[in-house]
């Protein structure tokens, strides 16, 4: 016999809270990229304009990410019982595709100026760049805690975009205070150093787009999640062991598949009731899963 329970009751969905923490990146974004840009043109330091443009692809990112986790956090409708969570990995797929599409564009974009004869930059950018890495590092720790916290993996690779913007700031840094203290000769040294970060950028894209696509690809999640399934499966009265146990991951929610075991010679009614119990058991220890669909098998 299978069950398919009833629903969980209403919570407030994660994704709300996560659309304030992506919000609130999205204006921190504006004032770095403003800050950066009008610093780079004014310091003649294409590492710093490299990194405002870095800083406009995250404020893209951070947009990208605030629109999936909007769509995610709707309610199932007659056209996605199942709801809208996809929209929230698919969200950090363009995401990480936006980071690899960054690197290189500004790897072309250094080698163009490494070849091309220009004065070295100003002192006063160092004092930008690393008040920008302090931020930046900062929107980092932020965001990767606000995406353990909702269980977003939009947040988690947002977070991480903000570190390969630090990285950077930082790969810029080291390059223009080359420039500076080498004198004649070195003014290429930011320049280098824009084309050093562009690796990091794309090692950070490729990182982020292999768990966003796994997710779309319904891969296992945690075991840690099962694990516990189980074994709060198994504590229910007249469940004598379990079979089958799948868990997927839709957005912020968990859906699980349970083969539960029972006795054979229970009355279906008996056999029904255990599956209740089992379903508002699993609902109870998290409340990140949204449905639980049950198959009573008899124990041979």
């Amino acid at each position: 016999m299978e069950h398919r329970p009833h629903k969980p009751p209403p919570r407030r969905h994660p994704g709300h809270r996560a659309a304030r923490y992506a919000l609130f990146g999205i204006m921190a974004n504006i004032l770095l990229a403003m800050t950066k840009g009008i610093a780079g043109v004014v310091g003649h330091s294409y590492a710093l304009i490299a990194d405002a443009m870095e800083s406009g692809l995250d404020i893209f990112a951070s947009l990208v990410v605030l629109t999936g986790l909007k769509i995610a956090a709707a309610p199932p409708d007659a056209d996605h019982p199942y709801g809208h969570g996809k929209a929230e990995p698919l969200a950090s797929i363009v995401v990480a595709m936006g980071i690899l599409t960054a690197a290189v564009m500004l790897a072309a974009q250094s080698i163009h100026e490494i070849l091309t004869p220009h004065h070295a930059p100003a002192s006063f950018t160092l004092a930008v760049l690393v008040a920008v890495v302090a931020i930046k590092e900062g929107l980092y720790r932020w965001l990767t805690y606000a995406g353990g916290r909702t269980g977003s993996s939009a947040l988690v690779t947002d977070a991480w975009h903000q570190r390969s913007d630090a990285l950077t700031s930082l790969a810029a840094f080291i390059g223009i205070s080359v420039a500076l203290l080498g004198g004649p000769g070195f003014e290429a040294a930011d320049d280098y150093a824009a084309l050093a970060a562009c690796a990091i950028i794309a090692y950070n894209g490729l990182r982020l787009l292999r768990p966003s696509l796994n997710e779309i690809m319904d891969a296992a999640p945690n075991p840690e999640i099962e694990q516990e399934v189980r074994k709060v499966a198994q504590a229910v009265e007249g469940v004598q062991d379990l079979d089958l146990c799948n868990v997927r991951k839709m957005g912020f929610d968990y859906f699980v598949d349970l083969h539960v075991c029972v006795d054979g010679d229970l009355p279906v009614r008996a056999g029904h009731a255990i599956a209740h119990n089992v379903k508002e058991a699993i609902f109870q220890s998290n409340s990140h899963i949204r449905d639980v669909l049950i198959h009573i098998e008899p124990n041979e």
